[in-house]
């Protein structure tokens, strides 16, 4: 069985920093994308950030240049490295991963539990 377990989330002041870890358990494969989203009360799911398994990444314009994400394949963990943080960043973070499991075909789907970040004086 698959798992992905957060870390880092909690309160900040603007300006400040958090570093979000993700780590995925079990019977592994194969992990293609990892990534991040987030989500406020009342909105949609939206991306953040994401990674492919060769390093290549993409970020929402609203954290393009403060957040960064990045990827240790050895440990099949995930970063969010996150800068100059606006009360706007204030969401719970979830994390996600195409994974291929040891006892399914293909990729599939995986997400975290969520953990909360707060921006706020």
């Amino acid at each position: 069985q698959v798992q992905l377990v957060e870390s880092g989330g909690g309160l900040v002041q603007p300006g400040g920093t958090l570093r979000l870890s993700c780590a995925a358990s079990g019977s592994i494969v194969s992990i293609a994308a990892m990534g991040w989203y987030r989500q406020t009360p009342g909105k949609q799911r939206e991306l953040v950030a994401d990674i492919t398994s060769g390093g290549s990444t993409n970020y929402a314009g609203a954290v393009k240049g403060r957040f960064t994400v990045s990827r240790e394949n050895a440990k099949n963990t995930v970063y969010l490295q996150m800068n100059s943080l606006k009360p706007e960043d204030t969401a719970v973070y979830y994390c996600k991963a195409q994974i291929w499991g040891a006892t399914i075909t293909g990729f599939g789907d995986y997400w975290g539990q969520g953990t909360q970040v707060t921006v706020s004086s």
